[in-house]
């Protein structure tokens, strides 16, 4: 009885230690092992049907579907009990083909990416090579029809683990292209042009790669133009007073797309 007992709390230990933990949910395809203590015949591996269902030598068709590995635990050993006396039963995920999250837009390679294992968000986005040049800012996960409340830029440019997430299968990101990865300086600078855009960008930054103001500008007159979806912004700002005054609230950060027209002084 005693070795009953501390077998039983064995089992029971390394019960969850199946791929996904205990919260993972069995699906068509899976493979599972499924062993009854003392009772050989009912010790086998069995793959999910697409039906759902798994075939129990003395039981017949078990729906496994849609269970978790203890839930079934259970399940089996109140099923179980016609055949055998308190049965004790182990069920642990072998091979798991049932957990799927699907990639699209097209920032990104459309891509069904396995879950043989735990993974976040962050360490799929660190798997797609394209992701540097894709419109994470309006990138979202849908889960069972809708968003999932997460940034995917702020999690993977500016580092914001806050953001991260435990994948879930049949997740879907989509992750758009960034049309127009350029910021554009045009107006009383020396050399007018187009500047690829990097995060973080400053507008002072930019004024200075397009040359630096002319002698014809008016550096208290320059406004950044941008395109907010539907909206347009118009952002002053007054260099003087960065320069002068140390404001540092004037020298906005960029986002790509940005127009920076430096005016003309009237003299």
């Amino acid at each position: 009885m005693k070795l009953r007992v501390l077998l039983l709390s064995v089992l029971l230990f390394c019960a969850p230690l199946w791929a996904h933990g205990a919260d993972y949910v069995i699906g068509e395809g899976d493979s599972l092992d499924i062993s009854v203590w003392g009772v050989k015949e009912l010790n086998f591996p069995v793959k999910v049907r697409p039906d759902g269902k798994i075939t129990v030598p003395g039981l017949g068709e078990v729906v496994a579907s849609g269970s978790t590995p203890s839930q079934l635990q259970v399940h089996l050993g109140v099923r179980l009990k016609e055949l055998v006396k308190n049965p004790i039963v182990t069920v642990t995920v072998r091979e798991i083909t049932n957990s799927k999250v699907y990639i699209f837009g097209s920032g990104v390679k459309a891509a069904v990416v396995d879950l043989s294992r735990r993974t976040t968000l962050l360490q799929l986005l660190c798997m797609l090579p394209e992701v540097k040049t894709a419109d994470l800012a309006n990138a979202y996960l849908l889960r069972t029809g809708g968003r999932v409340k997460t940034d995917l830029h702020r999690l993977f440019i500016k580092g914001d683990m806050s953001q991260d997430l435990v994948l879930e299968s049949n997740d879907s990101i989509f992750i758009p292209l960034l049309v127009d990865r350029s910021v554009y300086v045009l107006g009383a600078v020396n050399l007018p042009k187009a500047i690829e855009y990097r995060e973080g960008m400053k507008v002072m930054e930019a004024i200075l790669e397009a040359g630096g103001f002319s002698k014809f500008a008016d550096q208290n007159d320059v406004v950044v133009r941008r395109k907010d979806g539907d909206k347009a912004q118009a952002l002053e700002v007054k260099a003087k007073k960065l320069f002068k005054e140390g404001d540092l609230s004037q020298n906005i950060e960029l986002k790509a797309g940005d127009y920076v027209l430096v005016k003309e002084a009237f003299f």
